[in-house]
């Protein structure tokens, strides 16, 4: 905790201990268009305080536009953006007072690591026994103390992009903002650097808004995820939320790997028969109002499918011959073939691999009406203006 109270300083949002508020964020019908091109469409969204939030999509959906305006990067051309209640839409970038980490670190290469990081506090024309104090508690909290004196290129990859992080939070700002800033890391150090800022930002209890266009990274940092597309918000949710309950196709097709069954409603109560291509009819639990005649897109995960004898018990069940297996090491994924032409993937623990299963095999694959989820059929790939679903107690 000595590195926390050092950089807190007392300031509002860094130690909750002392009882001090953490700022949130709003917008409110936020666009932002560059000729005839739209960038973001009318975003409305209330981040909560404290909280780890991501913007997450394909490239162009808005996400680094709409961080841009929060930053003050970018101005927008319609709506309005409040931090801890104050309105900043036009506000420049310097008055804010918000911390930002990009892709590109963007390090002073004349700078050692200790400058590097105390260039913030420089311009604000702290005392110095104020800056040294909260230099050494920012390497610190990021693990790199002893390093204060090396330059960027004496640094690793991982290394500099702590030291861009220890810049942003070294001025305790209310709010930090991070641009896919793992980008250009590998796989290994990325997923463990993700666990670090999960760390970091619990010990600073600060808000984060986060960019990604990496779905596992979203899943696995976030207290909930904005998922958007083509400038529009699509789905708010808790990870979970998001992979169980898409709210709509795109956002299905977008967060993990799903199977994606056109049909039609053939008949609606307390469960839904849908007809899909190839005459088959699969029994779904309705998750809204449908109606027969509806058309709608079923969703089945593929870790949800059962394979061979374990699929015999299961109410929605098909024969299938098996087109491709591949080793994961935990997993296998198995590519199957339906009669009438549709190809399911399914995925299976290798501690529960059906046995001697292998591509050309037939086989049953099956799954029960709870393991899936139904979604708007005539949906084109984004919801439009369509105002979005909202997690379970937001």
């Amino acid at each position: 905790m000595t590195a926390l109270i050092s950089l807190a300083g007392g300031r509002a949002g860094v130690n909750p201990e002392a009882g001090q508020a953490v700022p949130g964020v709003r917008l409110v019908g936020v666009s932002k268009r560059y000729g005839n091109l739209t960038a973001v469409r009318d975003v409305t969204l209330d981040v909560r305080a404290g909280e780890f939030l991501t913007l997450l999509g394909p490239s162009g959906s808005g996400k680094t536009t709409t961080l841009m305006m929060l930053a003050g990067f970018a101005t927008p051309s319609a709506g309005e953006i409040f931090v801890d209640g104050r309105n900043v839409t036009r506000e420049p970038a310097h008055r804010r007072d918000i911390g930002v980490v990009f892709q590109s670190y963007a390090l002073f290469p004349h700078l050692n690591v200790a400058r590097n990081v105390a260039f913030p506090l420089e311009i604000r024309k702290r005392p110095r026994k104020e800056i040294n104090a909260k230099v050494r508690a920012a390497l610190d909290l990021v693990q790199l103390g002893d390093l204060a004196h090396r330059y960027p290129n004496e640094l690793s990859g991982g290394q500099q992009q702590r030291v861009a992080l220890a810049r942003a939070i070294v001025f305790q700002p209310p709010l930090l903002l991070m641009d896919e800033p793992l980008g250009a890391l590998d796989k290994k150090l990325r997923e463990h650097m993700q666990i670090e800022l999960v760390k970091i930002k619990s010990c600073l209890n600060v808000t984060v808004i986060y960019v990604t266009h990496d779905q596992e990274e979203a899943l696995v940092m976030s207290d909930r995820v904005v998922v958007m597309a083509d400038g529009r918000i699509q789905q708010v949710g808790r990870p979970e939320e998001l992979y169980q309950r898409p709210a709509n196709r795109f956002v299905a097709d977008f967060i993990g790997e799903a199977n994606i069954l056109d049909g039609t409603v053939t008949a609606a109560g307390t469960r839904l028969s849908v007809s899909v291509a190839g005459g088959l009819e699969i029994a779904a639990v309705p998750n809204g109002t449908w109606s027969p005649g509806d058309k709608v897109a079923v969703v089945i995960r593929p870790e949800r499918l059962a394979l061979g004898q374990q699929a015999h018990g299961c109410v929605n069940r098909f024969a299938g011959e098996i087109k491709q297996v591949i080793y994961l090491g935990d997993a296998s994924r198995y590519q199957i073939r339906l009669a009438s032409g549709a190809r399911l993937v399914a995925k299976t623990p290798n501690s529960l691999r059906p046995s001697l299963l292998a591509a050309g095999d037939n086989t049953m694959i099956g799954w029960d009406p709870e393991q899936a989820w139904i979604v708007d059929g005539t949906e084109s790939r984004v919801v439009g203006n369509r105002p979005p679903q909202l997690a379970a107690g937001t």
